[in-house]
């Protein structure tokens, strides 16, 4: 994964960025030097060798270039300026940078997501052909999460207590699902639900569904 990047690497990261999606190419020192107020390019190599060290940058055949994978995932929604809540105010335009995939889903590297099949879920606006978005962590009481039992994969919410476990579907037409204390073992845990994604756009869940308050451990996973 790459390092984290002070203020002024990200802001020349973004810069870099910004002239790729607008496919200007690579920015010259001069462009360096005009978007930054540098006297000389010593202090562009510095930020260059940076961003090459913590891994947002390659250098072949002696120039750099984005590694395919900045490319793509720091794509986003440009955010143009600034706008008051209150009281009116003068428009402040500015480039801010983007709002990414990042931005909206921070722990990006243990999300993964599964397409939906079947309509248990639509009580809670999940349809068949969406895409589940999960992330690798227990699950709260009472919070969707998909799990794999008896060889069968669902995605339901999840409650416990003495009796055992209960998988609840979020359309009546569907019965729970319970599972004794004494087959726990037999119970896995693949993530917990954090939104998803249709073609409407993305959906987060809600925030009770974001933060674990209860933890369970009969399934493996460290809490």
């Amino acid at each position: 994964m790459p390092r984290p990047l002070t203020e002024k690497q990200q802001a020349v990261l973004d810069f870099i960025i910004r002239y790729d999606q607008d496919d200007m190419g690579w920015p010259s020192y001069e462009n360096f030097m005009d978007e930054f107020g540098y006297k000389s390019s010593n202090s562009i190599t510095q930020n260059l060798k940076a961003l090459q060290k913590k891994g947002y940058l390659i250098n072949e055949e002696g120039g750099y270039q984005l590694k395919p994978e900045q490319k793509d995932a720091r794509r986003g929604i440009p955010i143009l300026g600034e706008i008051t809540a209150g009281t009116l105010q003068e428009a402040v335009e500015t480039n801010l940078g983007y709002i990414t995939i990042e931005t909206l889903f921070p722990n990006l590297d243990r999300i993964f997501a599964v397409r939906v099949r079947g309509e248990s879920m639509i009580g809670a606006e999940i349809h068949d052909g969406d895409y589940v978005l999960l992330v690798d962590d227990d699950i709260p009481d009472g919070g969707i999460g998909a799990v794999l039992y008896n060889g069968e994969t669902s995605l339901k919410r999840i409650f416990m207590d003495h009796q055992g476990l209960r998988l609840e579907p979020a359309n009546s037409e569907f019965d729970d699902i319970h599972i004794a204390p004494d087959i726990f073992e037999e119970v896995k845990i693949l993530g917990r639900y954090i939104g998803h994604v249709n073609k409407m756009g993305v959906r987060k869940a809600p925030e009770m569904y974001q933060v674990s308050t209860r933890h369970y451990s009969p399934f493996g996973n460290e809490a």
